[in-house]
């Protein structure tokens, strides 16, 4: 029987974040994903266009330009945890969150989910970073109006070429239900054998190794392989 496909999408929901490293041989670690609660909206828009080269009178051949994504996503609060792991913020000996301008902020995974009429659609934009939110808020009136606080995000392109990822019709169940206990990465098939005419195992580009105390780590390498 053929799996029922989604044909509307609304509401997001399960917003998680994993840290990026990069080592010196351009090597990519992803840390495990940390919820970020109080998810109102998401809006990315595709940034660069393809551009055209003319020769011979005519659009001779087509440039693509994938810079990745540009937008905001809307919390209700910025979580603490983002404001240290990711935007630097730290805690001083009172538990008090200073914001330092010599300090950069770090770049991460954006993990996140559409409800759909018949089952969740999970996506993973792989190299982001945030902008710090505005600080505001208004008086309270007759109504208490939440105010909510608005990160601006942007995705880009890693150094292999993958921007983002998100589960399909047919994703299989291990994937689906293990989305956000570490960075999904694809898999690529191997060639042919010509010999045997048949196709290797799978390889896996995403390893998972177990980092100490027992945390988990999803870790890729970024370099292009001859």
């Amino acid at each position: 029987m053929p799996n029922k496909k989604n044909k509307v999408k609304f509401n997001i929901c399960n917003v998680h974040y994993a840290l990026i490293t990069v080592d010196e041989d351009g090597e990519v670690t992803f840390g495990t994903p940390v919820a970020m609660p109080g998810a109102v909206s998401l809006s990315l828009e595709p940034n660069g266009e393809p551009s055209n080269f003319y020769a011979d009178g005519y659009a001779y051949y087509t440039i693509s330009n994938n810079m990745g994504y540009e937008g905001d996503l809307e919390l209700a609060m910025v979580p603490e945890s983002f404001r240290t792991d990711v935007l630097k913020e730290s805690l001083d000996t009172n538990q008090v969150l200073v914001e330092n301008a010599n300090v950069e902020t770090a770049n991460f995974a954006l993990l996140f989910e559409f409800d759909g009429d018949i089952k969740k659609i999970r996506h993973v934009l792989y190299n982001c970073s945030a902008a710090r939110p505005n600080i505001e808020s208004t008086t309270n009136e007759e109504e208490i109006e939440v105010q909510t606080e608005t990160l601006s995000i942007t995705a880009a392109p890693l150094a292999n070429g993958y921007v983002k990822a998100r589960t399909g019709d047919s994703t299989t169940d291990t994937v689906y239900t293990g989305w956000y206990s570490s960075v999904y990465m694809p898999e690529t098939a191997e060639p042919v054998d010509p010999e045997t005419q048949q196709a290797a195992p799978a390889k896996a580009a995403l390893s998972v190794p177990t980092g100490t105390a027992g945390k988990t780590e999803a870790v890729f390498s970024s370099k292009t392989k001859a």
